[in-house]
């Protein structure tokens, strides 16, 4: 049976939806599609594409949803008593870091954020704004998922390291040791994350972020095996290992 899979969606419910409607056409309503993470931040619409997946996993679709690094900052933000910071990043940025999109996601819930306000006020307003099952939702978000000859995660994976041994930071937050990487993994990694121009594979991993976030296309693809097929309003497109000829 055909797989599907979704890349980094980053709050643009516009690039989902068509993004569902070419799986759909390509025929696979009924088949699993694995969403790689990244549902929230920098587009407008981050509150609607949390609707838009609760609503597909509550209507029985069989839907995977992985967990980014920008769903944790949102989740972390959230937490009962009071934020938590994601160590991860870079000194000088937290989750509302107008590089990092969270503002944009609090505006999609109604929640504005003026000049000189404390953190800690900020988060007892906006707790109240978001529903219960958004937060479950991002709580219950799985770190990766495992097909027969494919891995998937959200960022990718340390090299070296078994696969069951990988550990939440790695499989969110990896890059540069994992995209540097040429020589085979344990398995075919299926990652986003890291944004490029379009769908990548590069033999041993396949990097689904378009770059969706940055005005780039969401293009869901199509998986045979270890075959990958982007998927657009022409139909399915070969993604070939860079430099195949076949």
């Amino acid at each position: 049976m055909t797989l599907y899979a979704i890349g980094d969606i980053h709050g643009h419910l516009d690039k989902l939806d068509h993004a569902l409607a070419l799986i759909e056409a390509d025929g696979g309503r009924d088949a699993e599609v694995i969403f790689v993470g990244d549902y929230v931040d920098r587009g407008p619409d981050s509150r609607a594409v949390i609707d838009r997946l609760i609503e597909g996993l509550g209507a029985g679709r069989n839907w995977t949803c992985l967990k980014g690094n920008h769903d944790r900052m949102m989740e972390w933000f959230f937490e009962e008593e009071e934020p938590r910071h994601d160590p991860q990043l870079l000194v000088g940025y937290h989750w509302l870091h107008e590089r990092l999109g969270g503002l944009t996601t609090l505006a999609s819930y109604g929640v504005e954020v003026p000049d000189r306000m404390r953190i800690g006020e900020l988060h007892q307003i906006a707790l109240p704004k978001v529903p219960q099952s958004h937060l479950e939702f991002l709580r219950g978000l799985s770190i990766s998922a495992e097909r027969e000859g494919l891995f998937f995660a959200h960022a990718g994976i340390r090299p070296g390291i078994r696969l069951s041994d990988q550990t939440e930071e790695d499989l969110i937050w990896i890059r540069q040791s994992f995209l540097q990487y040429k020589r085979a993994h344990p398995k075919l990694i299926v990652h986003g994350h890291t944004p490029a121009e379009a769908n990548e594979h590069a033999g041993n991993r396949v990097n689904l972020d378009g770059g969706a976030a940055y005005g780039g296309a969401l293009v869901p693809v199509a998986i045979e095996g270890t075959a990958f097929f982007n998927l657009t309003d022409r139909g399915r497109v070969p993604l070939r290992p860079r430099g195949s000829l076949f």
